[in-house]
């Protein structure tokens, strides 16, 4: 086990390399750079100014020799200096990354709690009126838009009844604690549980209707296991494998999952960051940002592997060796 988890650290970080240079290329293509907005927000900058500006940040060295420099000063800590909001990167990224993983961790915490057991409920009784209401469900929950739905809240709940805040993250002038923040939080994330539900559900339906068709569920119950042991103790355990797959390769969506939602409610997360970064052509921040998003995509795919191996004790990492 150590020695699998070991080389696929090994591999992130080839991939993290890799990905940072795709990105730092791709961003350093984008038209315009910082001191081009230099130049349009102060018209008295001449030329030889943005000539020697460009010079002191070096925007005139080739584009792989900027890498390499970034790259170095990366590997001591130093991810650059935020121009938008002219703070370092990591002091700008830190507060942003745990807005974020409060608000989508406590959706997808309630998106499989709900999620879960409406799927195993489905699956027990295939094409009956149950299952055909909960499809429903879960078609209508895939369908909406993110987006209305958010609106609809803002004006049910903050608008018509009053009784939520329309947008923020705590009240000004708090010391912003968790009590404070939660009325806050509400209305996000009861939108992205929303929107969660229905694929989850889904997709725990599915592979709990598979693995009561096999031959080990029809054994179990000729043994004289009680149908609530055979669907929760033996089906559902085989049937989130696919389900933990799902989950951990939508961990990358962390970050740009969320960004239609914290825009909606003005939430300080880190979708709309790295979202206003490109925007303003903030490099430092877009690459970083961009970089925590492959990151946490590649620990999902690690994650989803050590919890194959939790959930079925088949599964070994162990190489064998004739």
């Amino acid at each position: 086990m150590l020695r699998f988890v070991a080389v696929r650290l090994l591999q992130a970080l080839i991939v993290l390399l890799v990905m940072s240079f795709l990105i730092y290329g791709l961003i350093g293509l984008m038209p315009g750079d910082p001191i081009d907005l230099m130049i349009n927000a102060n018209p008295n900058l001449s030329p030889s100014d943005a000539a020697r500006l460009r010079a002191l940040y070096g925007l005139d060295l080739p584009i792989w020799t900027r890498y390499l420099n970034w790259l170095a000063a990366a590997l001591q800590g130093d991810l650059g200096y935020s121009r938008l909001i002219s703070q370092p990167v990591l002091d700008v990224l830190k507060p942003r990354l745990l807005n974020t993983l409060l608000l989508l961790s406590i959706s997808l915490v309630l998106a499989l709690a709900i999620a879960i057991p409406l799927g195993v409920h489905a699956a027990r009784k295939p094409n009956s009126v149950t299952d055909t209401a909960v499809n429903l469900l879960c078609f209508a929950g895939i369908s909406v838009p993110p987006f209305w739905l958010a609106l609809l809240f803002i004006i049910l709940f903050s608008v018509t009844l009053g009784i939520l805040p329309a947008g923020g993250m705590a009240p000004i002038g708090g010391d912003g604690g968790l009590a404070e923040r939660l009325p806050y939080l509400v209305m996000p994330v009861a939108t992205l549980t929303l929107v969660s539900i229905g694929g989850y559900t889904r997709f725990v339906r599915a592979a709990v209707l598979e693995q009561l068709r096999q031959d080990y569920i029809r054994t179990a119950r000729a043994k004289g296991v009680s149908e609530r042991g055979v669907v929760w103790r033996h089906a559902l355990r085989n049937a989130m494998i696919p389900v933990v797959t799902i989950v951990a390769l939508g961990f990358g969506s962390l970050f740009s999952g969320a960004l239609v939602t914290e825009t909606m409610f003005a939430y300080l997360g880190m979708g709309k960051l790295i979202y206003d970064s490109i925007l303003g052509n903030d490099y430092n921040i877009a690459l970083v940002g961009l970089l925590l998003a492959t990151l946490m995509t590649l620990a999902g795919n690690l994650l989803a592997d050590l919890g194959y191996a939790a959930l079925d004790p088949r599964i070994s990492f162990t190489e064998t060796r004739n």
